[in-house]
């Protein structure tokens, strides 16, 4: 085969390689610590699935995360359920027992995110960093729980992630008949049982909202 002939053919299997590389090409994988963690959550009314805004809110969803680990959260209860403002739970037993926490943390509301319908937030007692594992769940725009300022009064509730999926559950939740008891009130007649919290696949970073 002479010399100008093997050159056109040379050309056309190298085109063909670079079309057959090109195809297989796969992009890069985000890397783990640019993704937000997500948990499901399973009560005895149903599922549903928060996302965490670990960018925004680092030690607030470093806390959350090691109680979610060491399986805090099963069999504590939802224990405050106020129709159009929260429902809250995370740290009592179905007997309205505290459970025993670790250490308060940091209140991270000047995060810049805000209590929207939806979004996960921490509760805490009127010592601004008291925090430990009580959160709750704005079921409405609560602008008036939104950091305003640094003092006691304004600084607010730190937002941390939200509910991405099994807001139904959450209404369920939210619809159920309260009474007080032991000194609390808005307590489900029923209990509402957090039956266990587990961490699934985390998406892909979803930055502020």
């Amino acid at each position: 085969m002479s010399m100008k002939r093997l050159i056109p053919i040379v050309a056309i299997s190298l085109v063909i390689a670079m079309v057959a590389t090109a195809g297989a090409f796969t992009p890069p994988k985000k890397p783990m610590k640019d993704m937000n963690p997500r948990v499901i959550v399973k009560t005895n009314l149903g599922s549903f699935t928060i996302e965490l805004f670990r960018k925004e809110a680092p030690v607030t969803v470093a806390n959350f995360l090691h109680y979610v680990d060491k399986k805090f959260y099963d069999g504590t209860i939802f224990h405050r359920v106020i129709p159009g403002f929260v429902i809250q739970g995370g740290g009592l037993t179905p007997d309205l027992m505290k459970k025993v926490t670790d250490e308060s943390i940091k209140n991270e509301a000047g995060n810049g995110l805000k209590n929207l319908k939806g979004t996960l937030s921490m509760a805490r007692t009127m010592n601004i960093n008291s925090a430990t594992s009580q959160f709750f769940i704005n079921l409405r725009d609560n602008a008036g729980l939104d950091h305003r300022d640094n003092t006691t009064k304004g600084y607010g509730y730190a937002v941390f992630g939200k509910v991405v999926d099994g807001w139904n559950v959450i209404e369920k939740i939210a619809s159920v008949k309260t009474t007080n008891k032991n000194g609390r009130q808005n307590v489900p007649v029923k209990p509402i049982i957090i039956e266990s919290m587990r961490r699934v696949m985390p998406a892909k970073s979803m930055g502020k909202k």
